[in-house]
Parts: structure tokens; sequence; C-alpha cells
């Protein structure tokens, strides 16, 4: 007899390929395989038109010019060619700002970059992970050249105010990145007018497929100067070669239109049964803490710690639910999410935390079912600790 799949609940650290887009992929594994930069006879040019409609699919939902959008294997390429080919662009002696909640693909980076004589500050966050605009303004110095400001936290949900921060990166002529990884196709960005430079998504975060991504580079202000990571054939306007996955590419596209006409709705169905998770628990538990904003936060997030429980053990009860203590890009770490800590909780709270990730296909069903499964495991938990507490004291 087969186990029963757990509930999924982790859509921060992946989403399934939604039915239509893998519908709109399927023609380009076996029938349209042509080279996107064979454009002299018909497999590459059907190749290539499909590259563009799906550049135009992804500008739609952005608010930006189709020209403006460079295709990549996912965000971690499109991060590190943000902050690596801007900074190696300008030159030696530069300053890049950050903040300490950032996603690892930005962090790695700029360690990266630091150890080969960027000048990089990290600013601290406030207690809902956020950082706030006028902490960017006062560690702008002359020879700042990037800031780069995560949209919506990985691990929290929290939204930062990149329309501030950007306000202030144009007065003083510094260039804007974001990781947006999380908020594209999850709340609305219209980059016609919010004051952002560079910006990086991938398909995977929005039921697209694995192996594909963006980077948004502005072209109405004057042309960003950037070093490319990989030197080929010059596609993607000489910033990134390689061949096109032309696929991928196609999902990323039909994801993203898929996005703009269900955003609104979904994130309302998202942010009631986040709420009803939070209540099941409250009316379970005691000694509950809401990681992240209260408000300014990504609809389908929840992130909660639990006094008196051991992580690690937490987990490891868990086995009717697929839920995450932290990024999907750190799990291997056994240290406490940086984010957390960043935040000011304690170390015993962020290992003794959870982070889930409501989707498209989460009902009220499911999350009823993990309330269950997580009271379960935690009453459990801190029955065997009182239990280990009173013999030990005895």
């Amino acid at each position: 007899m087969a186990t029963a799949r757990p509930i999924y609940l982790d859509h921060h650290a992946t989403t399934p390929v939604d039915p239509r887009v893998f519908d709109a992929m399927r023609p380009f594994f076996l029938e349209k395989f042509g080279n996107a930069a064979s454009v002299n006879h018909a497999f590459g040019t059907e190749a290539a038109d499909a590259v563009e409609q799906a550049r135009g699919e992804v500008a739609q939902l952005l608010g930006a010019d189709a020209s403006s959008l460079i295709f990549t294997s996912g965000a971690t390429e499109a991060n590190n060619l943000a902050l690596l080919g801007v900074v190696r662009a300008a030159g030696p002696g530069r300053h890049v700002i950050a903040t300490s909640a950032e996603h690892r693909s930005v962090l790695d980076p700029l360690r990266r970059l630091e150890r080969s004589g960027t000048e990089v500050t990290l600013l601290p966050v406030d207690k809902y992970a956020r950082v706030e605009p006028g902490q960017v303004a006062a560690c702008i110095k002359a020879n700042t050249v990037l800031v780069s400001v995560i949209l919506a936290n990985n691990e929290v949900g929290s939204i930062n105010p990149l329309r501030e921060i950007g306000e202030i990166c144009r007065e003083r002529n510094i260039l804007l990145h974001s990781d947006a990884v999380q908020a594209v196709g999850k709340i609305p960005i219209d980059l016609s007018e919010l004051p952002i430079d560079l910006l990086s998504l991938s398909a995977h975060k929005l039921y697209g497929p694995k192996g594909a991504g963006a980077l948004f580079v502005r072209r109405d202000r004057g042309r960003i100067a950037i070093e490319p990571l990989l030197y080929g054939g010059g596609h993607e306007r000489r910033l990134r070669s390689g061949t096109l996955p032309v696929l991928l590419i196609v999902g990323l596209g039909v994801a993203c239109r898929i996005a703009e006409e269900e955003m609104d709705e979904e994130s309302a169905r998202l942010a009631s049964l986040r709420e009803r998770l939070l209540r099941g628990l409250q009316q379970e538990l005691d000694g509950l803490h809401v990681n992240g904003h209260p408000s300014e936060r990504l609809a389908g997030n929840f992130n909660v710690s639990f006094d008196g429980v051991d992580g690690e053990a937490l987990m490891s009860g868990l086995s009717g639910i697929a839920v995450s203590s932290g990024s999907a890009c750190t799990s291997a770490d056994p240290e406490p999410s940086h984010v957390l800590r960043a935040m000011g909780v304690s170390d015993a709270l962020t290992r003794a935390s959870l982070r889930f990730g409501l989707g498209r296909s989460t009902t009220a069903a499911q999350i009823d079912e993990a309330v269950r499964i997580v009271v379960a495991a935690v009453r459990k938990l801190r029955s065997a600790a009182a239990t280990t507490q009173s013999a030990n004291g005895s």
C-alpha cells in the first residue's frame, strides 16, 4: 500500500508547474525544438518568436519594456549578474549597500566582492525584517554605486518600502537592485513608475519550470554598465551568452500571464487561509510568535516560532506536511536562520520556527489538517520536555 504524500505547504521553496504552463511548454520538447538564435530557417524563427512572446508576457506582468529583460537560468544567476556585473563594470574602490536579511544569492556574491576589495555595508533590519529608507540614505557615500534590497523577504514575507528607497537612490544617482523572487506574481509591481533599476525573478516560484529566470535592466534612464558573467555568442543583448532554453522561457511567460490574470483573487484567498491557520494554532496552543510584518507581507507566507520546543524534533514530527524551517537554499546549514537572527529572534525560537508557504493548490481542509498535525507535535514535545525537566528536578 502506497504511503500518502504529505500536504505541500512549502510554496516559497518551489511551486508545482501549473498544468496550463506545462501544456504550453509541451510542443517545445519534441515538435518546436529550434534554436532561437538560428533565425535563418523556420525552426529557429519559430523558437525566436516564442521567446519574444514570453518576454512580452513577463514584461506585461512587471509593467516593463520587453527589451529590458534578460533571460537567465534563474534568480541566483540574475542576482549574481546584477551585483557582480554592475560593481565590476564600475571599477575598483566602489561601495555597495544591502541588508542583513537578504537571500544568500545576494549575500554570497557580496562577500565575494568584499574579498576582492569592494566596500560592503549590510544594514540592520527591524523586528519585521524591514529596512527603513532613512538607514539607506545615511549610509550612502561618494563611492556608492549600488543598493540591493529584497522586495519581499523569502522567510517571513515582509515587504520592504522599495518606492521610498528607490527615490533616495534616484536623488543620489545610485542604482537600486531588488531580489523580487517571492514578490513577482504575488503582489502588483509596476516598473514603469517604481524606481527600481535592476530586478531579479525566477519561474519556479510562480508555477513555472525550474531553470528559467530573468533580470530586468532599466533602459529608459541611460545605459547601465554591466560586466557579463558568461561569454560566448552574445545572446541576450551581449549580457548573457548561451543557447536559450526556449521551452523553459515559454513556461515562464505563461506563468507570468496567469499570475497577472489571477493575482488579486489568489492573494485574497491565500490571506484568508493564512488567517485560518493562525486562528487554528492560537486556539489550541499558547507560546506562539508570528514572525514578519502584521500587514505589509505576502498573503501566502506564515512564519511562526513555538516556545518550549526543540526545532529539530519538531521538524521530525511533522511527517504529514511539507514545510520549511527557513530558506530552501540554506536547509543544509545547521545554523539558525540568519533572517530571524537579524530580526532579533532568540536562537531557541529561531530553531523552533516553521515557514508555511501557502499556494495555488492549498485548500481549507489541508490547513485544518496541518493545524491538527502541528498541534499534536508541539504538545507531544512540550509534554516530553516537561517530563524530562520534572525527572531532572526530582
